[in-house]
């Protein structure tokens, strides 16, 4: 979860570091640290406690010099509270070695003990420290090779981890490796990077380096090298990057959620086009590919947090348009439970980041298994589409607040058109108008944001003391009633609770008193008059006991107004189109609430945008 940055060249390297850590702050923020081999060849640390702006202000009192070899890190806590020692960089080597790590060593405890028996004594609680000790170690025994006792090192380590690490012996020189990971290398003029993500290095350079699993990278300014972990050479694959710098700024923007929320109508934009020729939909990425979904008789989507509500929507289009069995499955239960899959089975993974350690193990299971694998993601060189058979990219740019909304948005357009390429190439898809339909989802995103963003902003100042908030829907309204408790419980820290609005009866209703927010994602008459009255029944329910009802509802659906306190208004829309629309005001309510309690909206406590531990 931690953020990574590494620089070699001819530039200053403590403002690169800062600038790169900047923008790899949402994948955590307990602590942030960076180590420079300073003009005159000597390491110097700096690391606190805290958000990056603690060692910002540090490093501007007093600066580490003029260095043009570094690493640098911000903390997601694993082992060992989020305190000045155990922040990273870890030294090893009388001070002269640095180690960074992202991850978690799951034999650390061992080898510990190991290094205590032979005199080694440990200042913070990591299982960091313990990879910078055996790597000083492996350096002073083999006669100063960093790469030599780099690559002897992560031989030994278990778990999942990207280590970086520098000697003041050798500068001009970083290493580093990855194992279940993430880790991408950018290539400059006279100069090299390497990150956990390419925003580490975007404002540098667009031209990047993907690396694989069990493998081991050196920079310097003018080369870069890559090994396994058996110190075989491999060739990394090239990729571009397709944003630029300004695309993960605020840009006047009050919050990076708020600027997100408003890009949606972009985001989706951007995942449809190219993507429907002649009336149908058609993927370039599954070209000559239509054995993925020939002769396959159930599909499993699996996904974790908000992903995986964007992957129950997709059940639905699936289902309908492509007429094949389909399931959800929570990606760390997955594998732990024996499912039975094999070669008539297509595993669909959603990650936005393409490094979810949860998704990719499950990736990584259904593929020994024998089961056809495609990854839905957002992020280009990521691990999870370079497991699978192949991805479907969806293209919505950089998403740096931790709480996701266009990316979620992005995610469920991008399974309606796999549900609507799937009907076609497997000849069942009937339903012409959702092609048709298709092109009008941005527009009518933005006419959500421009009606309603006042109106719920001022319903959530309203509501800022309220303590518990429930949802509800039914159809493909019940995974936006979980998405919507999700954003709220994220940023806002209170408690939220989404449900099937038919599961009321079997036992929530009894959370139902007098005053108690309930929203209640109401689908469109026009689709199903039944499940639409079914929702109806429902809000009289929760109403005759005192509920306080939001309604999300369509335009000019009447029924509903007899019964709600507040009714929010989305575009007519297809069924399955629904839940793009009914999202937005949800995640608009959250960022609302959160900002009225004095809440930081864009990185809220204990949590990071890209899980990469188990």
């Amino acid at each position: 979860m931690c953020g990574i940055v590494g620089y070699v060249g001819p530039r200053p390297s403590q403002d690169i570091l800062i600038a790169g850590l900047a923008r790899l702050e949402y994948r955590g923020y307990d602590s942030a640290g960076i180590a420079v081999i300073d003009g005159d060849g000597n390491l110097g640390m700096r690391k606190k406690a805290g958000k990056l702006a603690v060692l910002r202000d540090s490093l501007e009192d007093a600066p580490l010099g003029q260095g043009t070899t570094g690493i640098g890190h911000t903390r997601w806590a694993t082992h060992g509270g989020p305190t000045d020692l155990n922040a990273h960089p870890h030294l090893a080597d009388d001070g002269k070695l640095a180690v960074i790590h992202n991850g978690i060593i799951e034999n650390f405890a061992p080898l510990r003990d190991e290094l205590v028996a032979e005199g080694v004594e440990f200042l913070s609680e990591t299982d960091t420290e313990v990879a910078a000790a055996l790597l000083g170690r492996e350096y002073r025994s083999n006669g100063g090779d960093l790469q030599a006792a780099f690559q002897a090192v992560v031989n030994r380590l278990e778990g999942a981890f990207t280590l970086l690490a520098m000697h003041q012996d050798t500068p001009g020189l970083v290493v580093g490796a990855r194992r279940n990971s993430p880790l991408v290398i950018g290539l400059g003029e006279g100069e090299n990077f390497l990150g956990s993500d390419v925003a580490a290095f975007v404002e540098h350079t667009r031209k990047a380096l993907a690396i694989g699993q069990d493998q081991i990278v050196a920079i310097t300014p003018d080369a870069v090298t890559v090994t396994d972990f058996a110190g075989t050479p491999v060739e990394a694959e090239p990729f571009d990057v397709s944003w630029d710098a300004a695309a993960a700024e605020k840009g006047g923007w009050a919050s990076f959620m708020a600027k997100e929320v408003a890009e949606q109508p972009e985001a989706v934009a951007n995942t449809i086009r190219g993507r429907v020729q002649d009336g149908e939909v058609v993927i370039p990425e599954l070209d000559g590919l239509d054995d993925l979904f020939v002769g396959i008789n159930r599909v499993i989507i699996t996904a974790c947090g908000t992903a995986s509500y964007a992957a129950l929507v997709g059940k639905y289009a699936i289902e309908q348009w492509a007429r094949v069995a389909t399931d959800v499955e929570l990606a760390h239960e997955f594998r732990y439970r024996d499912p039975v899959i094999g070669d008539d089975t297509l595993v669909i993974s959603i990650s936005q980041s393409g490094e979810t350690m949860d998704t990719l193990m499950a990736v990584k299971y259904a593929r020994e298994r024998g089961a056809r694998t495609l990854s839905i993601c957002n992020t280009q060189g990521a691990t999870i589409p370079r497991e699978s058979d192949a991805v479907v990219y969806t293209h919505a740019g950089p998403e740096v607040a931790v709480a996701s909304t266009k990316a979620f948005s992005a995610q469920i357009t991008a399974l309606l058109l796999l549900g609507l390429h799937m009907g076609r190439v497997r000849s069942v898809l009937t339903d012409t108008a959702a092609v048709a339909e298709l092109a009008s989802l941005p527009e009518k995103i933005a006419s959500v944001l421009e009606k309603e963003n006042d109106h719920v902003t001022q319903l959530a100042n309203w509501m800022a003391d309220t303590r518990s908030v429930l949802f509800l829907g039914r159809h493909v309204g019940y995974p936006i009633a979980l998405e919507g408790a999700l954003k709220l419980k994220e940023i806002s820290y209170i408690h939220a609770e989404g449900f099937a609005a038919g599961e009321l009866k079997h036992g929530p209703i009894a959370l139902i008193e007098p005053g108690q927010p309930v929203f209640v994602i109401v689908p469109s008459p026009r689709h199903s008059a039944l499940i639409h009255s079914k929702v109806v029944s429902n809000i009289q329910e929760i109403r005759a006991r005192g509920a306080r009802v939001i309604v999300v509802a369509e335009e000019g659906d009447a029924a509903v107004l007899p019964f709600a306190d507040e009714v929010i208004h989305i575009p007519l829309a297809g069924a399955m189109f629904e839940p793009v629309l009914a999202v937005v005001p949800l995640q608009i309510f959250a960022m609302a609430l959160a900002t009225a309690k004095g809440l930081d909206v864009d990185q809220p406590r204990n949590l990071a945008k890209s899980v990469t531990v188990e």
